[in-house]
């Protein structure tokens, strides 16, 4: 435990500077997000990458640097600012002002750090900056570097989520990885946008109810964060392969017809929340959820742009009383994707209006087929990845991820699970999820 007089500093000897492309983008170069990705526009991603000393040896922050301003010849894009069209509709000018750069030290070891498993003071370690208010000086891309006192380094990245998804975001560090390894970029689908006055205007789409899985708020201008009505904490834990053996048998029976993993973790957790719900004040049960995971069609070449499944799950029975085969099963089979519905609710007033997705419902995000770790660093995988969100909205949000394969020091392999809650539910909810044995 550490307290907060500590926590300031533990990371010390902070030091900002930019990288960029390599090359100019050209004049009057811009890029017009799409009515999803402005959906997402008030979502952050945080990530961090842990890797130990033999992968960073060697590892400069000036080779760190080069390699990043030929990454960036490929990812332009990121290094630009937004503005905003005559009708207000936010586009990005790729005018190669480049990336926020950090850099840190760290007064623990990797070791020390992980071995904490204090979460919350992993926001040490990315940056918590936002888009706005000024939207011509936010950058949308921050990365932090710091340094852990044993030799190992963390990498932080802090990514607007109306950049791209969480698939996008991991590519887009996986190809960092190939230029550090020297075996260079290839060619990646993200045409330059065409030089031009100003982004064309998109057709307004007809009028009519906004999808459940996207939340309408009061206007929030250029300072792109969802303000919320209650304190939001995070809390996060490990589920070993034999946990989670345990957990499908327990809902499945011996049968190899099991739902896969994902589902079956996440209606217990479901189920558990609608508990705490149900109490005296505490609201109603949600019986609306929203499923996020990645789309199996997707290019693996087209690495920009929100182009996850986001899919609403609606229960007309008490979830507290259902079985959790049942959940397991609806969260698998009877998801309705909504990508179409939510574009056309942002571009019918031409992307002007301000919504958000995650926590608009009770929000499962499946990271699982995502390659959150596929950077490599001297042939090195990272130790661990952390994966958070900034911006979510009161209903909350569950992120699983895989925990890391073949790892001595992590133990054995399994699940990662983030949970974003208001403050007041979590230590409830802990209690439901010892009774259903996801913790001890």
């Amino acid at each position: 435990m550490v307290f907060p007089q500590e926590e300031e500093s533990l990371v010390c000897d902070i030091e900002l500077s930019s990288v960029g492309p390599a090359r100019s983008s050209g004049t009057d170069v811009f890029h017009s997000p799409t009515g999803l990705d402005l959906a997402m526009k008030l979502h952050y991603l945080r990530v961090i990458y842990f890797f130990n000393s033999e992968a960073v040896r060697g590892l400069s922050i000036m080779k760190i640097k080069e390699t990043m301003f030929s990454w960036f010849n490929h990812y332009f894009i990121t290094c630009g600012r937004f503005r905003r069209s005559e009708s207000g509709r936010p586009y990005i000018k790729c005018n190669d002002c480049g990336a926020r750069f950090i850099e840190g030290k760290c007064k623990k070891t990797l070791d020390e750090w992980l071995h904490m498993k204090d979460w919350p003071l992993h926001k040490l370690l990315v940056s918590h900056q936002v888009i706005g208010p000024e939207l011509s000086f936010s950058p949308p891309v921050l990365l932090q570097v710091t340094h852990f006192k044993c030799g190992g380094m963390s990498l932080g990245l802090s990514w607007a989520h109306v950049l791209g998804d969480p698939d996008s975001a991991a590519d887009f560090m996986n190809r960092w990885g190939l230029a550090m390894a020297g075996l260079g970029l290839k060619p990646i689908n993200i045409p330059r946008p065409i030089p031009t006055a100003a982004p064309e205007p998109h057709p307004q789409s007809p009028s009519g109810p906004d999808p459940i899985t996207l939340k309408r708020v009061d206007p929030v201008g250029d300072h792109w964060i969802p303000a919320n009505n209650r304190k939001m904490d995070t809390f996060s834990f490990h589920l070993t392969s034999s946990q989670m053996n345990y957990l499908q048998a327990q809902i499945w029976g011996p049968t190899i017809d099991q739902t896969p993993p994902f589902e079956s973790l996440c209606a217990v957790i479901w189920r558990s929340i609608a508990e705490v719900r149900r109490g005296p004040g505490s609201g109603s049960e949600p019986n609306k959820v929203t499923v996020c995971r990645k789309d199996p069609s997707r290019n693996n070449h087209d690495v920009l742009g929100n182009k996850q499944i986001i899919s609403k799950v609606e229960a007309e029975y008490s979830i507290v009383d259902s079985d959790l085969k049942r959940l397991a099963t609806m969260l698998a089979d009877e998801g309705v994707d909504e990508r179409k519905e939510i574009e056309e609710a942002v571009d019918k007033d031409d992307g002007v209006s301000d919504f958000f997705v995650y926590g608009a419902n009770l929000t499962f995000v499946d990271l699982e087929e995502v390659d959150v770790y596929g950077l490599e660093l001297n042939e090195h995988k990272p130790e661990f990845v952390y994966c958070s969100i900034q911006g979510v909205g009161d209903e909350g949000v569950v992120l699983v991820l895989p925990w890391p394969k073949g790892s001595v020091r992590n133990g054995s392999e399994g699940r990662f699970v983030t949970i974003i809650l208001p403050e007041d539910e979590l230590g409830k909810l802990k209690s439901e999820l010892k009774n259903n044995g996801l913790l001890l």
